[in-house]
């Protein structure tokens, strides 16, 4: 099972507020066969419509379809729109709405002009002013009373005047009160009103007007990202680039490091809502766990399948999972991550009360020993990390003749044995920084050490965890094996 089907299926029973715009989209579909003999357009012959949550009600209902728990914060009107956006979110299980409704305002209503799978024109009917403060107010008191539990909020601005200054200041605050990590979709020119979240994602256009700097190529996306990262102060800025793919500024309070992730590629029929797909799906993956390259990963994946769709797409956790199963970055030797990204996934797994087991080693020359200790370390727990050492590490340990096999081949053996669920290279002389970051649940080492020579594990025992020490197999050695070799050479 993949890291990324590990993080799709976690994504059950996650519970996330949306707050935003809410909207009406419908979508009328027809042909096109003739021009008007009255004026140089197209004659649409209407067939039939159909309507969908659209905005923060669209990014709502992909958190559900995606497997996750919503409640939906926004404004409606009192009118036949308001009451068809209500009935459409009755009908999403998982979804539950505090709508606040102004008599004064007109629900949005986006209305597509659909043939032979091309928009032919789209009708906005909507009024796009800040709510007044009485409704301000009235969002607040019901966004204190929804974010607690939550492990995410969404802010879905659309710039329809929901999202004021205050609201989201009272959304920001109840996040921090509560825990829950906060994910913006921004509209809004002056950034810094989202100071505090901890994921932003503006689109190309919108991260240049805030900052100034074309995002076409690489490099100004880089810039802009990290422009954005100071101005906000967030842990991380997503940029979806459209068929560039995705800019990601991965712990911008930290390593700073900047990744490009490429467009999944798939057949595009419509970009309706992608964007509160990607909103959805990065929510989700993070409150799972995940790092935040692979969230974004998981993210780009999800909007590559709503594209492939006609109409406000919403994306189904079976759908993401089998894309997840047949994307090409899903190789075998996927197993191996570096160790920030192995520190997420474990403390996904134990967020699903599953078991880590961590064991290290040289693992050169791959022998019945070692996978007799790897599979006694996988029964002791639900999910086994294997912690090896770097060439570099293994030269100091063991002399300049060493590894046999050089890291990346080793690697590629341990994460093609069953038991493994993750690979981990470190290159200190002992693991005692990968133990400090995935904090197994059992530390697993060979019975030819004492417990009081494993390293690691005052840390381990210090927080509940426990040592084992398992019997190694008698005739199987890895510098036995070399000597043998070695005589058989010469």
């Amino acid at each position: 099972m993949s890291l990324e089907y590990e993080i799709v299926s976690a994504f059950a029973g996650i519970r996330v507020v949306v707050i935003g715009d809410v909207m009406l989209d419908r979508f009328v579909f027809g042909d096109v066969q003739r021009v008007s003999p009255e004026a140089p357009i197209p004659i649409f012959r209407f067939r039939h419509d159909d309507q969908a949550l659209g905005g923060a009600g669209n990014v709502a209902r992909n958190v559900v379809r995606m497997g996750g728990q919503a409640t939906l914060i926004g404004v409606i009107g009192e009118d036949a729109t308001g009451a068809a956006l209500v009935s459409a979110a009755s009908r999403e299980a998982g979804l539950t709405t505090s709508l606040a409704i102004d008599a004064a305002r007109r629900t949005t209503l986006k209305t597509r002009f659909v043939a032979q799978g091309q928009q032919l024109l789209r009708v906005d009917e909507e009024n796009a002013v800040s709510v007044a403060a009485i409704l301000a107010d009235d969002l607040r008191q019901r966004i204190e009373a929804t974010v607690e539990n939550a492990k995410a909020v969404i802010l879905s601005d659309y710039a329809k005047g929901v999202l004021t200054e205050a609201t989201v200041a009272a959304a920001l605050s109840a996040a921090r009160g509560s825990g829950a990590l906060v994910v913006v979709d921004p509209k809004a020119r002056d950034f810094r009103r989202y100071a505090g979240a901890t994921v932003i994602t503006p689109n190309a256009l919108e991260a240049s007007q805030a900052t100034g700097i074309d995002c076409d190529e690489d490099e100004g996306a880089a810039r802009a990202g990290r422009a954005i990262a100071s101005m906000t102060g967030c842990s991380a800025v997503v940029i979806t680039r459209g068929a560039r793919g995705m800019t990601v500024v991965c712990d911008a309070k930290g390593t700073d490091r900047i990744v490009h992730l490429p467009t999944e590629v798939r057949q595009v029929y419509d970009v309706s809502g992608a964007g509160d797909t990607v909103l959805a799906a990065l929510a989700l993956a993070l409150s799972a766990g995940a790092p935040i390259e692979k969230a974004a990963q998981i993210a780009n994946l999800a909007a590559g399948i709503a594209v492939g769709k006609v109409g406000t797409a919403a994306v189904e956790a079976a759908e993401l999972r089998r894309a997840i199963n047949q994307s090409a970055v899903l190789a075998h030797d996927e197993k191996i991550v570096d160790l920030e990204t192995a520190a997420g996934i474990a403390r996904s797994w134990r967020a699903r009360d599953q078991r880590v087991v961590l064991t290290n080693g040289c693992f050169d020359l791959l022998h019945p020993g070692h996978t007799t200790l790897l599979r006694k370390a996988k029964a002791m727990g639900d999910k086994l990390v294997v912690a090896m050492n770097s060439d570099e590490s293994i030269k100091r340990l063991k002399g300049p003749g060493r590894p046999v096999q050089n890291e990346a081949a080793r690697a590629v053996v341990m994460a093609s044995i069953a038991p493994v669920d993750l690979v981990v290279i470190f290159s200190e002389d002992t693991p005692l920084r990968v133990i400090e970051a995935i904090r197994p649940d059992v530390l697993v080492k060979g019975a030819d050490y004492a417990l009081d020579q494993v390293i690691g594990r005052d840390i381990v025992e210090a927080y509940g965890g426990r040592v084992a020490l398992v019997p190694l197999e008698k005739g199987h050695s890895t510098s036995s094996a070399i000597r043998k070799a070695a005589a058989v050479s010469s």
